[in-house]
């Protein structure tokens, strides 16, 4: 089972990506609406995690302080080389933070980070389509820059199964 430690985020900017989706989708672009499951929701991971015990990395973090909300500036469009398209947060020196203490909360119960997660290696992202051919760059990069900037308030935090889509909120903000 995979999971992901992801930040959530306020109803107006989930409804702004969740509409970015489903602009991709009109133009005929799979979008992250319609990946897999289908159960997917607007999220900022800061741990991809191959393997772990589910319980063991819920305890481990519900332990961890909470934090304030989280502002992020959502003003770039980016790709990673096996085509996911996303948009990137500034990334500030709390952000940074924030993920290395949850990626090494995480890693203190056993699990297995994904090397992409490792702090000093993650690059923040909020995916828009998983699997982007390069044909439809374009009109995705117009889609995308018609709604930038987005301003997103990460409100709240959940352990999700990447596999089914199943969410577990935690407790507090990290």
């Amino acid at each position: 089972m995979a999971l992901a430690v992801c930040l959530l985020f306020d109803d107006r900017a989930d409804a702004a990506l969740r509409r970015l989706w489903d602009r991709m989708e009109d133009a005929g672009i799979a979008s992250l609406a319609t990946h897999t499951h289908g159960r997917h929701v607007p999220h900022l991971s800061y741990a991809s995690l191959l393997s772990a015990d589910r319980l063991a990395v819920l305890d481990a973090l519900q332990r961890l302080p909470a934090r304030e909300e989280v502002l992020l500036h959502l003003d770039a469009f980016g790709t990673f080389r096996r085509s996911r398209c996303w948009l990137a947060p500034a990334v500030t020196p709390d952000l940074a933070e924030r993920q290395a203490i949850v990626a090494g909360a995480a890693q203190a119960t056993g699990a297995v980070l994904h090397k992409h997660y490792v702090p000093g290696r993650w690059i923040p992202h909020v995916t828009l389509a998983p699997r982007l051919h390069l044909s439809d760059l374009a009109t995705v990069a117009a889609l995308v820059y018609d709604v930038l900037p987005i301003t997103a308030r990460a409100t709240r935090a959940t352990i999700i199964d990447t596999s089914t889509g199943e969410r577990e909120p935690l407790a507090g903000l990290l």
